[in-house]
């Protein structure tokens, strides 16, 4: 007779996520370097939040999305603006403050990102029924709000 294996519990559950983590950046990675582009997941996160916010957000933001602190996504700016992907410009509202937009060639790239991003999920949810998805996707935000719900703590 078969015994189930034991449930991650602490430190293992917190390998797991850290090797799917791990496992989804590499396989992203590969897929954009199939394409011919020369971009590190954190760069890619960043395309990614520029495309999706049009011009409108902060490099701390930034910075936050790509689990980078500040003066690491500074340098990141750089490849990219050397990379012509994105400008910096003075936000006009605010003297202190930049816009970070895509160039015409960030958005191409960011939309080949995107359907990058979409076989790198599909492929971590193959076999998986469309409720499973859906079930496993609450499951890990359920995880996720839990830890981040500092009240029970």
């Amino acid at each position: 007779m078969n015994t189930p294996p034991p449930l991650c519990a602490g430190s293992s559950l917190g390998l797991l996520f850290r090797q799917v983590r791990d496992a989804m950046w590499h396989a992203m990675e590969t897929e954009l370097d199939r394409l011919g582009h020369d971009l590190t997941f954190s760069q890619f996160v960043t395309l990614k939040k520029l495309g999706m916010s049009n011009g409108h957000i902060s490099v701390g933001d930034l910075a936050r999305a790509a689990e980078l602190n500040p003066s690491a996504m500074t340098r990141l700016l750089d490849k990219l603006e050397e990379k012509g992907l994105i400008i910096r410009a003075n936000d006009p509202t605010d003297r202190r403050a930049l816009r970070i937009q895509l160039t015409d060639a960030g958005h191409v790239i960011y939309d080949q990102c995107s359907v990058c991003s979409d076989r790198v999920r599909d492929r971590a949810l193959a076999g998986m029924s469309t409720s499973e998805r859906d079930q496993f996707v609450s499951t890990l935000e359920r995880v996720r709000d839990n830890l981040l719900n500092t009240e029970s703590a």
